[in-house]
């Protein structure tokens, strides 16, 4: 099985990858199912038909996904290409604490195989405008990152894994903060993620970005195992053609290096197991 399973297109607004077409590189690349997985971050940005004014940025529209289209073409690619690939319908939730009802009413509305928790922003600051990191030291963003990923599990249960769990670490301009300093809160989060029949993702796109570590952390994949945690699943978060199911390969030997046996994908938010 060759999945991918954090995939992004011109629904996300950081992509202009249209949807048709990451199917078929996805089917040229040899990939048997993807999940296409665009952003939703309430509290930085609007859903379409919000009524407020839309935002762009370099000629983007920063906007939610528009769900009804999302939905609707998912579906007819699902039957124009049944015989080539397998797709399914995901979102990636960039939730924080004050948008949890946001992400509750949007769940309700459509038949998800998967969703992705992820944190995107911190008291609707971005971390990768520099923002959220502004004026505090090293310990405090990240300490702050990992407080509201915990509130956020521990109250939210709509989701499939986690995202890039040490995200922060992307934008952390001080280098990498010590795992032991934050072992404890982040021991503290996989446990209520594991309790919950919950599970992490391994992101590749660490390679793009030139972290020296993988997405997440090596040390983070090893405490998720001796914690007893078994649903993983492997994505290339991509957002353009050359990062369509790059370093999957990789990723796979490195969690078989670990100590996991099987990786996932969904259906309808329930695991499908696969041996590594």
């Amino acid at each position: 099985m060759f999945a991918d399973y954090h995939v992004h297109c011109e629904y996300s607004d950081d992509s202009v990858y249209p949807m048709e077409t990451v199917v078929k590189d996805a089917i040229q690349k040899g990939i048997n199912e993807i999940c296409f997985t665009d952003h939703v971050d309430y509290g930085v940005r609007d859903d379409w038909n919000s009524g407020k004014p839309i935002i762009y940025r370099d000629g983007s529209a920063i906007v939610n996904v528009n769900y009804p289209l999302y939905v609707k073409q998912i579906s007819e690619l699902q039957k124009k290409y049944s015989k080539d690939i397998s797709i399914k319908l995901g979102l990636e939730f960039g939730i924080q604490t004050h948008t949890i009802p946001q992400y509750e009413a949007l769940f309700k509305k459509y038949p998800f195989d998967f969703i992705i928790l992820s944190i995107h922003q911190v008291e609707d600051k971005e971390f990768w405008t520099g923002e959220f990191q502004e004026g505090r030291t090293q310990q405090e963003y990240n300490e702050r990152y990992y407080e509201e990923l915990l509130n956020v599990v521990k109250s939210y249960k709509n989701y499939s894994v986690l995202g890039h769990p040490d995200l922060i670490v992307r934008y952390d301009e001080q280098g990498v903060y010590p795992f032991e300093k934050v072992k404890p809160i982040i021991t503290e989060i996989l446990k209520i993620v594991i309790a919950d029949g919950k599970g992490i993702e391994f992101n590749t796109s660490y390679h793009r970005y030139g972290l020296k570590n993988t997405t997440p952390s090596i040390d983070i994949l090893k405490l998720y195992k001796e914690l007893g945690g078994e649903i993983i699943t492997i994505g290339s978060d991509s957002h353009k053609p050359e990062h369509l199911g790059a370093y999957i390969d990789e990723a796979k030997g490195i969690l078989k290096e670990i100590g996991f046996t099987r990786f996932c994908t969904f259906e309808k938010m329930k695991p499908i197991f696969y041996e590594l």
